[in-house]
Formats: structure tokens, sequence, C-alpha cells
């Protein structure tokens, strides 16, 4: 059984009365994506839907009104790699903390890892997971493992997995080694719509004992690396066997421009493979670990700028399909050793979008537009999320984030959600943060604050 699910740190509320449950929401005077030079415009959302969409103040009096001007209306983001510790790690964090900082994050909707004590790897599991997930401020989702207890021995049961809700398969935290349990795990998508393989896609023998990037700051410090080819080593066996088996592969937390490359080519030879990587990958290099300390480690590790620089040429070109944060809480006491003892892991599902918008959209590199496919729409897509992901548009679901774009603010340990503080975003300042959060059509954050 799953152990009763305690709150990380007091959860601010509305100090008005609010109904979420009872209530239509008026969205009043935000943009809608893509509409940026259009006028302002008003959304009700009643029963779960986007019941109207008219100019702007004339939608008063409909529903409990949320003030949206200045704003950004857009899809309710998603990510798709996210750590809850549920079951077996929930000093670190867990669904309801985990859920919470999502929603402050925007985040509407997130899949669970399965690298839990015990693993992910039975329809009861599964069950008591999204059972909590169906009471929390973001819908939690779960993958399953792989191999039954990640242990590469024995494939799970996916049929039965499948039909409890999972879509996402995935060993994650190891990677499956054994070729011909990996050629069968793909052709098992093919006879599951919507089912994909998720590979952590670094070599098993290659990162044995390895700490960061095997560089030039690994050499420095005196640390074992984890050598950028092996991850490039199990991409390129996984991607040969996706095209054989017609299955679908999906590349976790890509690091490297050598992965990268692998996968654009195989993309354009029809192979169904899709890719993530998170906002760390983008953004920092192995020179961070040593301002960062512990919080500055992760499997994989912070690579190169060369490889930066790729990745972003990937997120750009489609290669790489969404952006997940690999959201990885440890407590501040099993963080508090040497690096080489330290567990692996960042945080990163509360100011995932924030960390994206500041590094790309307001600094000019990217379009709303594109924002919008890597947090929401393709996200969504990789995981077969329905309800999820879906343009603002009358009639669809109300998943829907208010967003920000000009707000100022530093990210510091007291006011993220999470129970753990290995964040690697402390002391940035970022532009743009969420104001409202819908999810499932109530609101459940306004203002910056959880109702």
């Amino acid at each position: 059984m799953i152990p009763r699910q305690v709150k990380a740190r007091p959860i601010r509320v509305l100090s008005h009365m609010v109904d979420p449950m009872g209530d239509s929401v008026v969205i009043s005077g935000g943009l809608l994506s893509g509409n940026t030079g259009e006028q302002p415009v008003d959304l009700l959302v009643d029963a779960g839907m986007i019941a109207e969409i008219a100019p702007a103040g004339t939608l008063k009096g409909k529903g409990l009104v949320v003030d949206a001007s200045d704003a950004l209306v857009l899809p309710g983001f998603v990510d798709i790699q996210v750590h809850f510790r549920t079951p077996g790690g929930e000093e670190s964090e867990d669904i309801s903390s985990g859920a919470a900082g999502a929603a402050l994050g925007g985040v509407t909707a997130c899949v669970m890892m399965p690298n839990t004590i015990p693993t992910i790897d039975s329809v009861a599991l599964v069950n008591e997971v999204l059972a909590i997930g169906r009471t929390t401020p973001c819908d939690v989702h779960t993958s399953a493992s792989v191999t039954q207890g990640r242990e590469g021995r024995e494939l799970v049961n996916f049929g039965d997995l499948y039909t409890a809700g999972v879509r996402i398969f995935t060993d994650d935290g190891t990677v499956v080694d054994d070729a011909a349990l990996m050629e069968r795990a793909l052709s098992a998508t093919c006879d599951l719509p919507g089912s994909v393989i998720s590979q952590h896609a670094e070599h098993s023998a290659m990162v044995e004992g390895g700490v960061i990037n095997d560089g030039a700051v690994a050499k420095r410090l005196g640390l074992k690396g984890r050598p950028r080819e092996a991850e490039a080593v199990i991409v390129e066996r996984d991607l040969r066997l996706a095209e054989a088996t017609k299955g679908r592969y999906h590349v976790l937390h890509i690091s490297t421009s050598l992965a990268a490359d692998l996968v654009r080519s195989a993309k354009s030879s029809g192979v169904r493979v899709t890719a993530e990587v998170t906002p760390q990958h983008l953004i920092l290099t192995e020179d961070d670990v040593e301002r960062l300390g512990t919080s500055g480690k992760m499997n994989p590790p912070l690579r190169t700028a060369g490889d930066i620089e790729a990745l972003r040429a990937g997120i750009f070109d489609g290669t790489i399909d969404a952006v997940a944060t690999d959201h990885a809480p440890h407590s501040p006491a099993s963080k508090d050793v040497s690096l080489a003892d330290a567990p692996p892991g960042m945080l990163g599902v509360e100011t995932m979008a924030s960390v994206i918008w500041t590094e790309f959209v307001d600094s000019g590199l990217m379009s709303v537009e594109r924002f919008v496919t890597l947090l929401s729409h393709s996200p969504a897509q990789i995981a077969a999320m329905e309800s999820q992901g879906q343009p603002i548009r009358v009639g669809g679901p109300a998943n829907i984030a208010v967003f920000d774009p000009k707000m100022q603010w530093t990210a510091d340990h007291g006011s993220l959600q999470s129970k753990s503080d290995n964040n690697p975003w402390i002391g940035k300042q970022l532009v743009g943060r969420v104001r409202h959060t819908i999810c499932r059509g109530q609101l459940v954050v306004a203002d910056g604050v959880l109702i």
C-alpha cells in the first residue's frame, strides 16, 4: 500500500472564499496563444470545458472572474518526466507536494517515473498512484517499468498495465541493457495504440562508477566521468531496434550532440522516435557543477557548451520534440555529502515554464508558438493524453495556464513547494510566471496561490 501523503510545506491558500468545484470561472482580459497582436478576450470555463470565448469584459457575471490582463492564456503545460517518490521516498517528495509545485508552475498534467520503492510494475500500484493523482491540483499519471523490478531480466505485462492506464514504459534510472528484451518491448507497442518505450540512454558498463560528465571538470576534481559516447551507443542500438520492429521509442532527457544527430537521422528515415530535453541540459554545463555542488549532479550529467548548442538546434528544427524536467527531489540530508556520494537529480517542475521563457522567449530566440509546442502540445501527444495540450478553443478541455510574460522574480527555497532543495535555479532572475492555473476545469491556482 502507498503511504498516506504528507504535504511538503504549509500550502498557501487564498484568503477569500473560493469554491472551485461549484462556480464557473471567467478568465478575463487575456491574450490567446498565437494571437498576441489581437484584442484581449474573456474565456468562460464551465463543467470542465471552455464554454465561450468573447471580447474582454463581456463575460463578467457568468462566473468567478480571474484577472488575465497583460497575460497569455495558454494550454496547461505537460511534464512527462517527474519523480514524485511515491511509494517509498516520501521524505524527499510525495504526490501531494509534487503536484502542488506542478500546479504553481502551470503544469496541468505530469507523468511519474516508476523507479520507486517498490517499482511501479503492477496494476495494483498503478491504480493507487492514479487514485491519488485524481485528487491533486495537477493531473498525475504514471509510467510503469519495462522489466519487472527494473532488474532487466523479465518484461512486465504490458497489456494489463496498458489497460490500467499506462502509456509510457521505462526503466528510467537504469537502461534496458538486453537488446533482445528491448526488441520485444518495442514490438509490444505495435499492438497497444499510444504506448511508447522510453529509455534512459546510458550504456551501463560505460558509466559504472561515473559521477559527472567525462570531461575537463571531472579530471580537475579527480572524479570518474560518464562519457558522452555511452548515450550514443544506446540510442543508436535502440533506433535500429525501433526501425526493425516499427515500435515507438522515446529518448528520455537527451544530453549530447551525438544522440541528437542520431535522432535527427532516424526521423528522416521514418523511425517512430521522439525525444525530450531538460531545461538544465539546454542551459547548464559541466562547469556549473562546481558552482552548484551536489545540486549540479544528475544522470545523464550536465555536458559541454557544444552539446548545449546542438540540443538548442534540436528544439528549433524539430529533432527534439518536448521539454521535460526530470524533476528529481532528494532530501537535503542525502545531498549534503560529497559529490561522488550524492544521489543524482535536480528539481524543476515548478520553474520549468519560467526558465524556458526567460532563456528563449523573452530573449527573442523562440516564438510563443514553439514554446507552447515544446511544453504542452508535444509532450501531451507523446504521452497520449487526449485532454491535455489542446488548443484553446470553445468545446475544448479546460486545462489552462495563465502566464504573465513580463513578471520578474527570483527563485528561492522559501517560495517553492517541493520538500527538497536541490534546485539549480535558486537565485536565478526569471522573467515570466504563472498567474492562474485551471486543471480539469477547476481553478487550482489564483494569483500565484494554491486554492
